[in-house]
Parts: C-alpha cells; sequence; structure tokens
C-alpha cells in the first residue's frame, strides 16, 4: 500500500471524487469528494445506486504513512460510531479528524479510541468554507491556486489553527446531539 488514501480505493469507498492523487508537496496524497459509509445496492455490475449513508465534502490529506487530514459533513452525529469503525485504519494520532455535523448543537473536542476528534456545528455552510475559515485563508489567494495547491495550503494552514471549542468527552459530546 502506497499512501493510506489508497484504503478509500482498495474498499470502493469513494463516491463522485472530483481529486484524487499527489499534491503538490512531494509525498503527499489528497482526496475531495464523497466517501461512502453504506454503500448503494449494485444494479448490475456497472450500475449503482447512490450510497445510503455518505460522508459529504469529503477532504483527505495523506503522506506516504499517516492520514495527516479527515474532514468531511456528518448528517447525523447518531453515524458517528459506525463512521469511526469504518474508517480507523486510516486514524493515527498525527492525524486531524474534523467532522462537521448538522445535528449538533454545539462544537466539541474529544478523544474517541485515542484519536482526537474535532466535531462542529454545522449550520447553512460546507467543509470547505469552514476549513478555509478555521486556517484564516484568504478566498482570493486560493482561487489564484490549481486543486492540488489549494488542498496543500488549506493542510498547511489548518495545521497552525487554533480550535476553540469545549473539551469533553465522547458521551458529553453525544448530549449535543439534536433529535
Amino acid at each position: 500500500m502506497g499512501s493510506p488514501i489508497d484504503f478509500i480505493y482498495e474498499n470502493k469507498l469513494e463516491w463522485q471524487p472530483s481529486l484524487k492523487g499527489a499534491l503538490e508537496t512531494a509525498g503527499r496524497f489528497g482526496y475531495r469528494g464523497e466517501l461512502i459509509i453504506i454503500a448503494g445496492e449494485f444494479l448490475s455490475p456497472e450500475k449503482q445506486l447512490p450510497p445510503k449513508l455518505m460522508l459529504k465534502h469529503a477532504i483527505v490529506i495523506a503522506d506516504g504513512e499517516s492520514t495527516l487530514l479527515f474532514a468531511a459533513e456528518l448528517n447525523n452525529f447518531a453515524d458517528f460510531e459506525q463512521t469511526f469503525e469504518l474508517y480507523k485504519t486510516m486514524f493515527s494520532e498525527k492525524t486531524m479528524v474534523t467532522l462537521f455535523v448538522n445535528n449538533l448543537i454545539s462544537d466539541a473536542i474529544f478523544e474517541y479510541n485515542g484519536i482526537t476528534v474535532h466535531a462542529f456545528a454545522l449550520d447553512e455552510s460546507s467543509v470547505w468554507n469552514e476549513l478555509i475559515a478555521h486556517a484564516d485563508l484568504d478566498k482570493k489567494e486560493l482561487k489564484r491556486m490549481g486543486a492540488e495547491e489549494k488542498l496543500d495550503a488549506l493542510y498547511d494552514g489548518i495545521k497552525k489553527a487554533t480550535f476553540y471549542a469545549k473539551k469533553m468527552s465522547y458521551d458529553e459530546a453525544c448530549t449535543l446531539k439534536m433529535g
């Protein structure tokens, strides 16, 4: 296996990727698109229904050894454990797991199976816009860059970012779920 992102391809978890492959920074790889949690039914070997459950607007950045950034929109926090179980082999202490969740009433940072997870309430925004705001990047500057260079700039900015959210246990984070 080359990059941890290969896990996505080897397990057929990609859905409508807009970018997958090497980034501008040597040894760094990226993925941008949706990620499958529960696959859709196959109608034939060539035709598959859309996923029953997925991570939307996913951004994954990795080097040859570990996933550096794993960010996505999760519709329902109740699906967190199932999602984590599926993707946990991609995570290490170096991975910045950042989820934007539609049914959280507040932001939280918690540990889950030894991995720090940043969970942010998402309200009428996008993963991309939220990440560039956290990374304090200039949208005008990003527009001048190619897709691979944008992901490099995003990661370089986000790894310096301070996430303002309350640190709590996973059980406490579960109480922030609406509905």
